[in-house]
């Protein structure tokens, strides 16, 4: 886990090492695990419970110089894949006096200082919240808790250890009381885009959720929520 000064900001992200093990680990390792599974496919193929039987029937009728490299080819071929679609995902944190970038998938967002209350991690995921208990950010990686706590405190930033609203959350289960009009079925969309593994729209109705004042946390495939206190604006929403 790579933290490195850039002027005055800190930048933490996962390193060139994390884009080898990446790039170069992950097609290896596919290419070794395609050529064992095209050595046993005839095995493989009279598994009823294993995916693509039809493919390791073909692998078995060929000959080996021919099953072995089409095998680990595919195979590297998926590393490819999974390292491509791990780069997009990695997050990258650059902590200054007075902000903080948070970068994703070529697209960035800056949050200032003098809006941020506190930090903390929730598991994996980086939380920046305001003066009103709103979080302005939430952010999964899998960078490592003492780099970010390092750059976020070197900074004066208000890191804390633990969510200051943790005991306020309750799960959510359909028709609860006490939401605010609205957000049970936003939080009925989002369980069905949580339960589909829609990370993308999971994330965009946590938006809409926070526009309500309600803030929610995922527990697996689980929904817990709390309020945002203070009243909303005039046109019904909390910023």
């Amino acid at each position: 886990m790579a933290a490195r000064g850039s002027g005055e900001a800190v930048v933490v992200s996962g390193g060139a090492g994390e884009l080898v093990l990446m790039w170069a680990g992950f097609p290896l390792l596919g290419a070794g695990l395609g050529a064992a599974l095209a050595a046993g496919s005839g095995w493989v193929a009279e598994l009823p419970w294993f995916p693509f039987q039809g493919w390791f029937a073909l692998l078995d009728r060929w000959p080996a110089e021919r099953s072995y490299p089409a095998g680990a080819g595919l195979a590297a071929l998926a590393g490819l894949v999974l390292a491509f679609l791990g780069t997009r995902e990695r997050l990258t944190v650059t902590v200054g006096r007075t902000s903080v970038r948070l970068h994703r998938d070529g697209h960035g967002r800056d949050v200032a200082r003098a809006a941020v209350t506190g930090v903390f991690l929730d598991g994996k995921a980086l939380v920046l919240l305001d003066a009103a208990g709103g979080e302005l950010a939430r952010e999964r990686s899998d960078l490592g808790p003492a780099a970010l706590r390092a750059a976020f405190t070197g900074q004066g930033w208000p890191w804390v250890e633990q969510d200051p609203y943790g005991s306020a959350y309750r799960r959510w289960v359909e028709g609860l009381p006490g939401l605010p009009a609205g957000a049970d079925a936003l939080l009925r969309a989002r369980q069905r885009a949580v339960d589909a593994g829609r990370a993308g729209e999971a994330a965009e109705l946590r938006g809409e959720l926070a526009r309500l004042g309600v803030v929610v946390r995922d527990d697996g495939k689980r929904q817990y929520w709390r309020l945002v206190p203070g009243p909303p604006d005039r046109d019904g929403v909390r910023r």
